[in-house]
């Protein structure tokens, strides 16, 4: 392994891609069995009602139905959840939204299943409707849950922040809103559940967190763990949306055919799934800083309020990552944050891309344009000015002992699309229909788990007796390319080629709970533990080696599919003749390789600690041309750069950049899953709009590499980080373009239109924002921008 890398750093095939490029992938729903049923649930009337009572004696009656279920027929719990157990499996004394499933069926066709479900009696007593998080939290407010809907209160406090607006010489107050954003995933959640063959049950689809859903499982029936078994089928997207929604699924598959005794299949329509599914968290976000003159920033009092719609789901978790990254990767000695999350009758919110982390940075970035202008400098020097570097001590009290790059990602993502001179020509440009502008923004983001709880990961690397390598982890692929990761550091640990790898999908009964594949942690926790399993079959293949040769086993290599002779490179034995040595020696050539993450901390009452054990940095730029006379943005050149470590796959990385600011760009201009009194106005992808291949821009992708300890051979991460920035850079942009500030996303056709209108004026910044408020525009009844 010394030297070079031959398999780090390349742009290897995936090992998905054959499947995936010929139709020969299994996804959820092309398993069937010959004898299964067809599962379907019978969902809400009311955002929020009493269950008076329930009358499935009709559906009984139907020729082919074979079991009608409700709340009373679940063996063990009747709610699950990772963090609070407050979601139910099917709702049994009160609905609290219109995704919440009352009843269950099973039959023999789709057809009668769905005519059973319309011969359900259900008798609701409807009750009062909170849909406004802010307005949850007051005094009065119809109550969700136990006591007050307010369920999460994280902190952060660091100096003093009175002293802080003391010294300063002006401060800057604004409010900011974000939207609900479905995940787009192109599969429908899917599974098939089947008795298994020694009782419990085995569950195959389209699940992400396989561990998760089997506890809940396990729990539902009362049955112990290894009598729930779950495979993941390939999947087809996730973004971090197939957690809860088919840990449900699983649930209420699973009791339909514990009950039957026969296969069971179930899969949500698209209306369905935007129907039950949870969402990404809409914020709303309070922020005051203080600065001197120069730029510095004496303080930051920052509150923020997510709505966690019915449910708590991951809304502990994804607020956390909010209160520590909430103020940035910027220096400011007093700080006072506070995030909270309340429960509403809208869709219950989760893990979707980014985690907390979107929202908080579109305001960040944003207060960093406003403080530039107040300060009368470019948005770039503003931030090299206030910006993190090595040795830096964080909001929460963490010094940051690794490489921070904040500077060198800004830099050169703002050379990519020459910001400056753009800036200053753009700023200083007429009147006309269509302005062009340019925008910046930049983050810091802990990687993996943190000190959410405990980080560890399992992989086993196999080795056969002809060469071949079989790989499996508790690390799940939802199409990221974990797997592909994976397997390049196996290939590069014991020196072959990637065709010897067959990666296994996820199987809870044949790896060991390696967590929730969330927080962008494939690579640096799955790809830590393959690197672990491999060394150890490695250490295993030169012992037999050096028996084989009578070569010391420190002279001796694996390289391109032989040992070789670690100083001359001679060939001594193809890889296949060492196994086939190694099997019939006796020894063994299975590696398990077990990765916890380094230490963490965190203090909950005071609000510090040692948050995630590294962080990743990364810049955005975007150019923007705004027509005047319709408020249609076109983002027209744009800059990723992203600090990955080591890039394990470069045209992997590539391929999650250009993806991210795809996605970014959608929250940016174009999507809100819109939810009025409770109820979702889009279920499907006719209404609810996401960018297509027109509406994303040449993208310029810079790879930084400064490799990290933490991680195997170097490498970090970059799934999440590159989503969470194109938003704030492309509406930095617009006001660069229009003299526009966006208060709230996404930055559709009125929004632009309202704040040209204003700015033609001559309203910019502040004055802006004041005369919005005079004219009481609430921008969240502002609706639509679709042509």
């Amino acid at each position: 392994m010394a030297g070079k890398h031959k398999i780090i750093g390349n742009s290897e095939r995936r090992v998905d891609a054959w499947g995936k490029v010929t139709g020969r992938a299994k996804f959820a729903e092309d398993y069937n069995l010959g004898h299964q049923l067809w599962g379907s649930v019978l969902r809400s009337k009311h955002p929020h009602a009493k269950i008076l009572s329930i009358d499935t004696s009709q559906a009984m009656k139907l020729p082919g139905v074979e079991a009608v279920l409700t709340a009373k027929d679940i063996p063990g719990s009747k709610t699950f959840g990772i963090v609070l157990k407050n979601q139910q499996i099917l709702a049994e004394d009160r609905v609290r939204y219109l995704g919440d499933g009352v009843a269950l069926v099973a039959a023999t066709s789709k057809e009668i299943a769905a005519q059973a479900l319309s011969l359900i009696k259900i008798d609701y007593e409807p009750l009062p409707v909170v849909s406004d998080p802010e307005e949850a939290m007051k005094p009065g407010a119809p109550i969700l849950h136990d006591e007050k809907n307010e369920f999460i209160h994280h902190k952060v406090h660091k100096g003093d922040v009175a002293k802080g607006f003391a010294e300063a010489d002006f401060t800057i107050e604004r409010k900011f809103k974000t939207q609900f954003i479905e995940h787009s995933y192109i599969e429908p959640e899917c599974v098939l559940a089947e008795p298994g063959e020694q009782g419990g049950v085995e569950i195959i689809g389209s699940v992400q967190n396989l561990f998760s859903s089997r506890r809940s499982v396990a729990d539902a029936l009362n049955i112990p763990l290894n009598r729930v078994q779950i495979v993941q089928s390939t999947l087809g997207g996730s973004f971090g949306g197939k957690d809860e929604v088919m840990t449900s699924m699983c649930c209420r598959a699973a009791l339909l055919a514990t009950r039957t005794g026969k296969p069971v299949k179930m899969v949500n329509t698209r209306e369905e799934s935007m129907l039950e599914s949870y969402k990404r968290h809409p914020y709303v976000l309070y922020y005051r800083w203080g600065a001197k003159k120069e730029g510095t920033i004496t303080a930051m009092e920052i509150r923020c309020i997510a709505d966690g719609g019915a449910y708590a789901s991951m809304s502990p978790f994804v607020t956390w990552r909010s209160v520590v990254q909430a103020t940035g990767p910027y220096y400011c000695e007093n700080v006072k944050t506070d995030v909270y999350a309340a429960y509403t009758n809208n869709n219950y919110t989760g893990a979707m891309r980014g985690f907390g982390s979107p929202q908080v940075n579109f305001a960040i970035e944003s207060m960093m344009d406003e403080l530039a202008e107040e300060v009368g400098v470019s948005p770039l020097e503003i931030r090299l000015k206030n910006g993190f570097e090595t040795g830096a001590v964080t909001a929460t009290g963490q010094r940051l002992t690794h490489t921070v790059s904040l500077k060198e990602v800004l830099t050169k993502a703002a050379q990519a699309i020459e910001f400056d001179k753009k800036w200053n020509m753009y700023r200083a440009a007429g009147d006309g229909e269509k302005k062009r502008g340019v925008g910046l923004a930049c983050s810091y983001r802990g990687v993996s788990l943190g000190a959410e709880g405990a980080d560890a990961a399992e992989t086993i690397v196999s080795v056969q007796t002809d060469g071949s390598v079989i790989v499996s982890s508790g690390v799940t692929d939802m199409g990221q390319g974990a797997q592909t990761q994976m397997a390049q550091i196996t290939a590069e640990v014991l020196g072959i080629s990637m065709d010897r790898i067959q990666f296994l999908n996820t199987n809870t009964s044949r790896v060991a709970d390696s967590g929730p594949t969330v927080a962008s942690r494939g690579t640096i926790m799955g790809g830590s533990a393959a690197k672990n399993a491999a060394e150890k079959v490695r250490a295993t293949l030169l012992d037999v080696g050096a028996e084989m040769t009578g070569v010391d086993v420190s002279d001796l290599d694996l390289e391109d599919n032989y040992l070789v002779s670690a100083k001359t490179h001679e060939r001594m034995a193809s890889f296949s003749e060492l196994t086939a040595a190694c099997f019939n020696k006796g020894r063994p050539m299975t590696g398990l390789g077990w990765h916890k993450s380094p230490p963490t901390s965190w203090h909950e009452e005071e609000g510090h600690g040692e948050a995630y054990f590294t962080f990743v940095y990364g810049a955005n730029a975007a150019e923007v041309e705004v027509d005047t006379e319709t408020g249609k943005t076109d983002v027209i050149d744009f800059a990723s750069v992203h600090d990955v470590g080591k890039a394990i796959n470069r045209g992997m990385v590539v391929g999650q950049m250009c993806g991210g600011v795809a996605m970014g760009l959608g929250y940016g201009l174009l999507e809100e899953f819109e939810i009025e009194d409770a109820i979702p106005k889009q279920l499907n992808f006719d209404e609810y709009l996401i960018p297509t291949s027109m509406d994303v821009p040449r993208i310029k992708t810079i790879i930084v590499e400064n490799e990290d300890p933490a991680g195997p051979f170097g490498a970090k991460s970059v799934g999440e980080p590159t989503d969470e920035l194109a938003a704030p850079a492309i509406v930095n942009a617009i006001f660069n373009a229009t003299g526009k500030r966006i208060y709230e996303i996404p930055a559709n056709l009125e929004r632009v239109l309202l704040g040209h209108k204003l700015s033609r004026q001559g309203k910019r910044g502040s004055e802006q924002k004041t005369s919005i408020d005079a004219m009481v525009i609430d921008s969240c009844k502002i609706r639509g921008g679709k042509v």
